[in-house]
């Protein structure tokens, strides 16, 4: 059974690659895991890996969704970053870690927002 939050969160993640290409990206890897946790989204832009957290709401009743990103989960983050690129043994000129927001209204195209440069 699917959990609709699980639901939720996938279309997010489709929303939010989707978007990342046509801002000229290169989508590298999704949903990786190791015991450390997930990374949504791994991508290229130019020459840095970035790292991209994936936040997906259905309203703003508990905020919006880059609120969900705390100091804790943006630290863990780049424990992840530094996992996924010591994994593959990958020396790269520059890694950035980018948030993306998708909200997604009861009616009409969902809204994205891309901060770029977040932790």
């Amino acid at each position: 059974m699917v959990l609709v939050k699980d639901a939720v969160g996938a279309y997010g993640e489709r929303v939010a690659a989707a978007h990342l290409v046509a801002a000229g990206m290169v989508i590298l890897e999704r949903n990786w895991r190791c015991p450390a946790g997930e990374l949504d989204i791994v991508a290229r832009d130019g020459d840095t890996v970035v790292f991209c957290e994936v936040k997906t709401r259905t309203g703003t009743g508990f905020g919006s969704p880059l609120e969900a990103v705390t100091a804790r989960k943006a630290a863990r983050l780049r424990r992840l970053a530094a996992a996924w690129l010591h994994e593959r043994d990958l020396r790269v000129p520059d890694i950035r870690i980018d948030l993306v927001g998708v909200l997604r209204p009861r009616r009409g195209a969902a809204q994205v927002e891309h901060v770029r440069g977040v932790a």
